[in-house]
């Protein structure tokens, strides 16, 4: 058997595979040794990999539409605006019209049924909010770029709030329980939590404000998105492509990327364990992922690892995409058994670093990939996945597949037509800003401290130190009228995850 019998043999799956394209060896393509992906493995996660133009991005629509067609929920990050497409039946001209002929490829055009998001409402989608509480403290920390201690110190402040029944919504609301800590009234509590000096507090604070002022308040707040909505198929079984329009915060790369960490934490947490499943509940497409690694702390990516690790029991696919392997920390990498590696540069000294350093990240082959990565054409990509045992398969040179839907951005008015008739608009496109921490300590702020007993006022200071911190609080002027409206709430801590998100009921 000849080398390129052997890889095609390796990609000769029984079960439902996706098709990626055909083989290319010697410079020919062979139509019959298709490059296939088993459906079952897609849980096993992935890296879509490449320099800019190389075809990424069709890639990605490519497996999106394969899975959609095989009942499998697609979420996709739209960093560039050029995703939209895939709603939309794609044209025909003379090059699709060639690489289908040339893979062997029934090329049909085929629109597929997807929902688009934007971060906050802000752009073309359906909002997309997560409350504070819901966002939690570590990922708020990688938002706000904190050091270690800073984030420390916030997840204090979340414990303090969770305690007292101060519900975190919005900025304003964190802002209110930090100012609080840090005025005289407050300063008496924070010593009480532990650990939290005034001025960490009074530079989270300073953060905050500064957070709020660059116009990053709509990305927070109720309704709270349903990571749920993620995992639904059309009427007629396909799975929803949900596309998050993100080219409007291109300009916040940090925060978009630690929003898909959101959404993905919240799916971790929230889904029941399957196994190894016939097929995928969701495939996660995280795009634009170094800007996720960048200035994290150990904490936030060993959070990263772990979520990565177990949520594929959870029937949850999770794609990379970037332009190297060395974007994506080891630990995670190890985890991603389904490659897909699109040309790379090689004009640097670090350009060449790179490039060895992903050449040693593929099984032993039979290519010289380092002259083969440096001289693939746009749309070929050298491809590797785990076969239907779990086994690596042979390292394949792939011409891939033209996409069946419209390789390009349907235009802005199709796409608002088709957010508004969505019928989870109505669900979330409206903002609503109800009674939280912020009113509360502002309401609590204007009434006046009720008045002390004579016989209490002899010893202030031994009653003061016989009371214990909850006392302290519920006995305060600032928080008389917070024990009317919290009610059983007080005392009652919120349960987190790993990211500190908290857990909801669904």
């Amino acid at each position: 058997m000849s080398d390129s019998e052997t890889i095609a043999a390796g990609y000769a799956f029984t079960g439902p595979a996706l098709d990626l394209g055909a083989l290319l060896w010697d410079g020919a393509c062979l139509p019959d040794a298709q490059i296939r992906i088993p459906l079952p493995m897609l849980n096993r996660h992935g890296l879509v990999a490449g320099a800019t133009g190389t075809g990424k991005t069709k890639t990605l629509q490519l497996i999106a539409e394969q899975l959609s067609a095989q009942g499998v929920p697609v979420f996709l990050a739209d960093v560039k605006g050029d995703v939209s497409g895939i709603s939309a039946p794609g044209v025909t001209n003379d090059k699709v019209a060639g690489r289908a002929a040339e893979v062997k490829q029934q090329w049909t055009a085929t629109g597929f049924p997807a929902e688009f998001y934007a971060l906050g409402g802000i752009g073309h989608g359906i909002p997309v909010r997560a409350t504070i509480t819901g966002f939690g403290p570590v990922l708020l920390s990688k938002v706000l770029q904190l050091n270690q201690t800073q984030e420390q110190s916030l997840g204090l402040i979340f414990h303090y709030a969770d305690t007292k029944g101060l519900e975190l919504i919005d900025l304003k609301d964190l802002r209110a329980v930090v100012t609080f800590l840090t005025s005289d009234e407050g300063k008496p509590e924070l010593k009480n939590i532990g650990g939290l000096s005034t001025a960490t507090a009074g530079v989270i604070l300073r953060s905050l404000t500064a957070f709020e002022a660059q116009g990053m308040a709509d990305f927070f707040g109720e309704p709270d998105f349903d990571t749920s909505e993620l995992l639904r198929t059309a009427p007629d079984g396909r799975g929803t492509v949900s596309v998050l329009e993100l080219p409007a915060v291109q300009d916040r790369p940090q925060l978009f990327s630690t929003f898909l960490m959101w959404m993905l934490a919240d799916l971790f947490h929230d889904l029941p364990e399957v196994g190894d499943a016939e097929k995928p509940k969701l495939v996660f497409f995280f795009d634009e992922a170094h800007l996720l690694f960048n200035d994290a702390s150990k904490a936030f990516l060993d959070s990263i690892t772990q979520t990565v690790r177990l949520i594929r029991s959870k029937g949850v696919g999770v794609f990379f995409v970037t332009q190297t392997p060395k974007d994506v920390p080891g630990d995670v990498l190890a985890q991603l058994g389904n490659r897909v590696q699109h040309a790379l540069r090689a004009f640097t000294p670090d350009d060449q670093k790179a490039l060895k350093a992903t050449v040693k990240t593929f099984p032993n082959s039979s290519y010289d990939l380092e002259e083969i990565l440096t001289g693939l054409g746009t749309g070929e990509a050298v491809v590797t996945v785990l076969s239907e045992n779990g086994a690596p398969t042979p390292v394949a040179v792939t011409r891939l597949r033209a996409p069946e839907s419209l390789m390009g951005p349907i235009d802005a008015a199709t796409l608002d037509a088709a957010v508004k008739s969505s019928l989870l608009y109505g669900r979330y496109a409206q903002a609503v800003d109800r009674e939280s921490a912020y009113e509360k300590l502002t309401t609590a702020e204007r009434q006046p401290a009720p008045e002390t007993p004579k016989a209490a006022k002899q010893s202030p200071k031994s009653a003061k130190e016989d009371e214990s911190m909850v006392q302290q609080v519920v006995g305060s002027g600032m928080f008389k009228s917070l024990a009317r409206s919290v009610g059983t709430q007080i005392g009652r801590e919120i349960t987190r995850s790993l990211f500190g998100t908290a857990r909801r009921k669904r």
